[in-house]
């Protein structure tokens, strides 16, 4: 058995993880590098691997970074099977056509800067709106949790509920290989506990390798009860301000989950009844559609909501802007508003323009619920920088900037640990999809015989 890693080494985003056994050639996750310049160059360089040589790809949910680069797979030769829970595959739609879009878009903007050139290289986007749906494409099984199934003759794969987001897992792959059964744990993103929406993560299932995420591996979310009061509080108080409150939102599970709070918070007659609210994603705008149709991922709490005949994400307030025309209509607005718009870490997406009309006055406030890699805009900000640079102009930071990571839908250090710790029968893990100094924190607390932190395209014989 070979184990490889071609993405998410010793940084957060990328993840792509490569496991050769019994010939086979299975990919677990093939996602986007995001951040700074240099990371996003990273994406159009080789894999690493031969794409036409993989059997199957193992998606375990549809956040960009582990499946954004699905697209670039196939179109470099990919010819395998894509499996994934139903409700990811939904998710993974939605989320590489709009990454798609988003690319053809700003490398056309790129390509009049530059004269002409248009390669993956020099600016040109990495895939079409065409190759993402050939990679759609490639979707076949959609498995159920805890269902174990047979990938080919001699390898079974179980899916777990990571509750990371909808639709996430981890992924226990069992396989005879000389005469013995070996097996491995993906954990995929394990979620945080406790949450509203979804189920808590699983238990983790017996394994002798572990591949496991790290993303906060080095602290402890404060308690959600007390994220939720200090979220309705800075809402509350920016409104007092009459200033503008700007949610910089991931379309899944937090944008769902802001929407909740929301009305909760009215509700509780924390926040005014006619409140208004903008969700300015279409990404957002589907993703919750998409939420609605798969109870089987539901939190007992959700579905007692939606039992009751309660949709927990609307409000009275609420205003939905599919249209670009309608998200440059908001931007009028100069106070009393929430405005929720992608992407989470202003990589991209809506929020830089409401970034741009908000971000010098000192009446709004920038709420950030959620993790920002090292070398975004959402970064700097949270930073403390004085000055950002947005489509080209320097913005003055004179907004509250707001930093919520209770809302985070990672587990926390204790959590990863608990869940290590579950494990029956583990021998070696290796840490990825984290920060490196993050990774160092945590890989002295796993107590298991032998810790690796895999560089890029490191691989090992297990």
């Amino acid at each position: 058995m070979k184990l490889s890693f071609h993405g998410a080494d010793r940084t957060v985003t990328g993840s792509c993880h490569l496991l050769e056994i019994q010939g086979r050639r299975i990919l677990v996750d093939c996602g986007l590098f995001q951040g700074g310049r240099e990371l996003r160059e990273d994406n159009a360089e080789p894999f690493g691997f031969d794409p036409a040589s993989i059997d199957f790809v193992l998606l375990t949910h549809a956040h960009l970074d582990h499946c954004g680069r699905l697209p670039l797979l196939v179109k470099r030769g990919f010819r395998g099977e894509i499996i994934a829970t139903a409700a990811t595959f939904e998710l993974a739609r939605l989320v590489m056509l709009d990454a798609a879009h988003l690319q053809e878009e700003e490398a056309g903007h790129r390509k009049h800067s530059t004269g002409g050139r248009s390669e993956e290289l020099d600016g040109g986007p990495l895939y079409s709106m065409l190759e993402a749906l050939d990679a759609i494409g490639r979707f076949g099984r959609a498995v159920e949790y805890d269902t174990a199934f047979e990938l080919v003759r001699g390898i079974r794969v179980t899916f777990l509920d990571a509750g990371h987001i909808l639709g996430s897992a981890s992924v226990l792959i069992k396989a005879e290989e000389n005469g013995h059964q070996r097996s491995i744990l993906f954990s995929g993103d394990i979620g945080n506990s406790g949450r509203p929406l979804l189920r808590s993560p699983q238990l983790p299932a017996a394994a002798e390798i572990v591949v496991m995420e790290s993303t906060y591996g080095n602290r402890c979310h404060r308690s959600f009860a007390a994220s939720v009061d200090e979220f309705h509080e800075a809402v509350a108080a920016t409104l007092m301000r009459r200033g503008n409150v700007l949610i910089p939102t991931f379309a899944l599970e937090r944008a769902q989950e802001i929407l909740y709070f929301l009305r909760q918070g009215i509700e509780q007659n924390r926040l005014p009844p006619s409140l208004p609210v903008f969700l300015d994603s279409p990404m957002a705008i589907s993703a919750t559609e998409i939420f609605r149709r798969h109870p089987e991922c539901y939190s007992e709490t959700l579905a007692r909501s939606f039992k009751a005949g309660q949709d927990p994400f609307l409000m009275n307030g609420l205003r939905v802007a599919r249209e670009t025309a309608e998200s440059i209509a908001i931007n009028r607005i100069t106070a009393g508003a929430v405005i929720m718009a992608g992407s989470g870490m202003c990589t991209g997406g809506r929020i830089r323009h409401h970034l741009r009309h908000n971000l010098d006055r000192e009446a709004a406030s920038v709420v950030f619920v959620g993790f920002a890699s090292a070398g975004t805009l959402a970064r700097q900000i949270i930073d403390g920088a004085k000055q950002v640079r947005i489509f080209g102009e320097t913005v003055p930071v004179r907004a509250h900037v707001h930093t919520i990571n209770g809302f985070s839908a990672h587990a926390d250090q204790r959590e990863l640990i608990d869940w290590h710790d579950r494990i029956p029968g583990k021998q070696a893990t290796f840490v990825v999809h984290g920060e490196a100094s993050v990774m160092a924190e945590l890989a002295p607390l796993l107590r298991v015989p032998r810790v690796e932190m895999p560089q890029p395209h490191q691989q090992f014989e297990l």
